[in-house]
């Protein structure tokens, strides 16, 4: 039996004493805790983290993540008592947008298993008789919310661990993570050096310089977050009832704040001032080097609202108070799991108290089992392409990620910091049409042209959009509807730089791609496959197109960074002889897609495209005397190219094939518009719709897996999939009205009010005058079968369908 390995962990912070606790109690003995600050006080963030837990989020991962908290915490037991104190929570709204609000996250909770309830004035008041409900127009009370006691818990964890044969050292500064080649060796210390096979850092705000130090990016941000205690307080029923706290912690996001008791006295923390950037060597030595002084400046308006909605603090002061450091990514997630190029290098960084121990549990798992035991995409160290990893980028990202902490945040808003990052080659010309943009992988991408405004006008009326809401009206325009109806009836010219692309190449890159691929990918050069990457408990880990150029060059059209890192991992592991490159920036990619795709390309060269059977095909042309890559594959739904193109030709090939396309009704479209369109045909958004833990027979995609063949990462959990009835499924969904529009997350209800499941895609499908939704809901759903999708406040109807909504046949795109 193979020794089990030596691990280090690297900060003594709760997430840090939860890793130990989880690692030890999966069998792995050989662990050492080690922290600059001595235990249980070490000087980071969970020293002196108000320990606020709410579990209610956009988010489904950090959902559960924080549900998975609140279980851990409340199963510790420690002499001095519990280390979750229950008391719920309780977010009111002051403006009508924040009480609209409350009700979305009302629905985030029904189809994430969170309960909440959104309750009136009087009831909040009743909750939190402290605030002033003449200030209040609704609330959300989360009874299972509550307050953790990190440090107390940190004891538990710690005592537990090493009771299982852990050490734990504090006072023992980490100076660097050593390696050799491409593994890590150990850890330097102020002590000497200490060998390690596996190595996590669970350091807070100084996991970015430990990476660095291993040549690893961990892109946070330190920074400063006000938190004060009052005078005592007259009335505060934890002090009459000699606890820390009763009242629900109160959340008033309106104004960037949130209180708890302590005991006699309030906690008030505000997130309603400039950010506040620390630099490591900016921080002071000392037992506290996180907790930096107060600026009261900074904190007057805090404290004014603060006596506004508790009137009770004009007979209080601020005793107390201090300028907490801890971590902001660029995206607001958490960094989990292995660091890329470093076989034996982990984090778990970013994470408030809220997700800690769930996040603690899962990265463990993974670990040891190869496997986190849900989905974590959202949270993966490597989700970042390169340029959003740098510096600059992380700061301003990050620092934004701060000032909308508490904001009404819509899904569709563009990021408001960190822009620019990458272009597409043919940026200039969509700049020219009024490309209105939003962020894809770094790239900056076309939503719509607002130079196709005026398309609207002399739409037919069954493609006129209806009037959108003042929510759904947001970030969107009609011209979509104008671009959409230009791709079903004409012919849509797409900017498809950002969708990234990967050469795979070398004597080995065949039999990578094999092992990986669920169906056959040796099939003659000219050929595309579509096919899916599973783990090894057949959940879909990606969907990739391949395409074979060359006996041993492939492209791989991927879903992002964490699928390049999985095939690189892949390949190493396996000992392939290949390589594997980022071409997303070296070509362009246009998608030339409609039932005239064929009569643009035509002209344009002197190679035949007119005949059937070229569709999942690829193959080289020269169209307007440039050399191109056409491989006729579609993500819309119609007859058309995905054309790769050297970046430096990509303008010139953009505008013949503008040029060629104005006696076609050739049509510049954008994102949005292929969102609706690849709805109407049932197309999957991998991370949206479908993730690792759903298998490919849930998802529709049987047919992409071919078990007759012999060997393929996750057959033989897939060959059992297929034999199982299904429970739930991926199931596509029509809102009966018109003017209905919802936009994802949304519970979807039975006729008794139950939450069956929630949507995870939706758009208005332009070609059927309907919202189309695809949802997670039970198998026995039958099309035509009624439910509900809880919008805001309201319940709006809707139809079980069948698929795809839009040429069932598939005849268009194979015309």
């Amino acid at each position: 039996m193979a020794a089990l390995p030596k691990v280090v962990v690297v900060g003594a912070g709760i997430v840090g004493c939860a890793m130990v606790d989880e690692l030890t109690a999966r069998g792995w003995g050989d662990v050492t805790l080690l922290d600059q600050g001595e235990l249980p006080l070490t000087g980071g963030s969970t020293s002196h983290a108000p320990g606020l837990v709410f579990a209610t989020s956009p988010s489904r991962m950090l959902s559960r993540l924080a549900s998975a908290t609140v279980t851990a915490l409340n199963a510790l037991d420690h002499p001095d008592g519990p280390c979750f104190l229950p008391v719920g929570g309780l977010e009111v709204a002051t403006t009508p947008l924040r009480a609209d609000e409350l009700h979305r996250r009302h629905g985030f909770g029904r189809s994430f298993g969170v309960r909440s309830e959104v309750v009136g004035p009087d009831r909040c008041a009743e909750l939190h008789p402290l605030l002033d409900p003449e200030q209040v127009l609704a609330g959300l009370h989360s009874p299972d919310d509550g307050l953790a006691k990190a440090v107390r818990a940190c004891e538990v964890l710690v005592s537990r661990a090493q009771s299982r044969g852990a050490t734990v050292r504090g006072g023992v500064r980490v100076t660097a993570v050593t390696r050799r080649g491409g593994a890590v060796t150990g850890v330097e210390t102020d002590a000497g050096p200490i060998r390690a096979d596996v190595v996590v850092l669970c350091a807070g705000f100084w996991g970015a310089a430990l990476g660095e130090a291993a040549g690893v990016d961990v892109p946070l941000l330190p920074l400063a977050h006000q938190y004060v205690r009052t005078s005592s307080v007259p009335g505060l029923p934890s002090a009459a009832a000699g606890r820390e706290a009763v009242l629900p912690v109160l959340r008033h996001q309106d104004a960037d704040l949130y209180y708890r008791e302590h005991g006699d006295v309030l906690g008030v923390g505000s997130y309603d001032h400039a950010p506040m950037p620390v630099g490591i060597d900016e921080l002071p030595p000392g037992e506290m080097p996180s907790s930096l002084p107060f600026t009261p400046d900074d904190f007057a308006g805090a404290w004014k609202a603060s006596q506004t909605l508790l009137p009770v603090l004009d007979h209080a002061e601020v005793a107390s108070g201090f300028n907490g450091v801890f971590s902001f990514t660029p995206d607001g997630g958490p960094l989990l799991g292995p660091a890329p190029g470093v076989d034996g290098l982990w984090v778990a960084e970013a994470l408030w108290v809220t997700h800690s121990v769930g996040a603690a549990r899962a990265v463990a798992r993974w670990i040891v089992d190869g496997d986190a035991g849900m989905d974590l995409h959202e949270g993966d160290l490597r989700r970042f392409e390169a340029p959003e990893r740098e510096l600059a980028a992380v700061a301003a990202k990050s620092a934004r990620r701060f000032v909308e902490v508490y904001d009404v945040v819509h899904p569709a808003a563009p990021p408001g910091a960190g822009r620019g990052l990458r272009l597409s080659p043919v940026h200039d010309r969509a700049v020219a049409l009024g490309a209105v943009f939003d962020v894809a992988s770094g790239w900056e991408r076309p939503q719509w042209y607002e130079a196709n405004a005026p398309l609207v006008e002399s739409l037919p009326q069954a493609w006129q959009p209806p009037a959108r809401g003042p929510w759904t009206g947001r970030h969107w325009s009609p011209t979509i509807a104008a671009e959409a109806h230009a791709t079903r009836t004409a012919v849509g010219l797409y900017d498809r730089t950002p969708l990234r692309r990967l050469e795979v190449s070398g004597p080995g890159a065949l039999a990578l791609l094999e092992r990986l691929a669920t169906r056959k990918v040796d099939r003659p050069v000219g050929t595309v496959v579509y096919a899916l990457l599973l783990d090894e408990s057949g959940g879909v880990r990606s969907d990739v197109t391949v395409a074979r150029l060359e006996d041993s060059v492939f492209t791989i059209g991927t879903n992002g960074a964490l699928d390049e890192a999985y095939l690189k991992d892949e390949a190493t592991n396996g000992g392939d002889d290949v390589a594997i490159t980022d071409v997303t920036a070296r070509d362009a990619c246009l998608g030339l897609w409609g039932p005239r795709a064929r009569d643009v390309l035509a002209p344009l060269t002197e190679q035949d495209v007119s005949g059937p059977g070229g569709y999942y095909k690829t193959r080289r042309l020269r169209v307007a005397g440039i050399d191109v890559e056409a491989a006729q594959v579609s993500y819309v739904g119609e007859l058309g190219w995905e054309i790769s193109v050297d970046a430096s030709e990509a303008s010139a090939l953009w505008d013949a094939l503008v040029r060629s396309g104005a006696a076609h009704g050739l049509v510049t479209a954008g994102a949005a518009a292929m969102q609706t369109l690849r709805l109407e045909k049932g197309y999957r958004s991998w991370g949206t719709d479908m993730t690792r833990e759903d298998d490919p027979y849930q998802c529709g995609l049987g047919w992409a897996v071919n078990l007759k063949k012999p060997s393929f990462v996750g057959r033989d959990a897939a060959l059992a999939a297929s034999q199982r009835p299904l429970e739930r499924q991926l199931t596509p969904l029509v809102l009966d009205d018109p003017a209905h529009v919802v936009i994802g997350s949304e519970p979807v209800l039975d006729a008794a009010g139950e939450t069956l499941g929630r949507i995870t895609s939706a758009g208005y499908g332009h070609t059927i005058g309907r919202c189309v939704a695809y949802a997670w809901l039970p198998a026995h759903l039958a099309p035509g079968d009624r439910v509900s999708v809880a919008w805001f406040a309201d319940l709006l109807s809707a139809t079980v369908s069948t698929e795809p909504l839009v040429d069932p046949d598939g005849a268009a795109v194979r015309a």
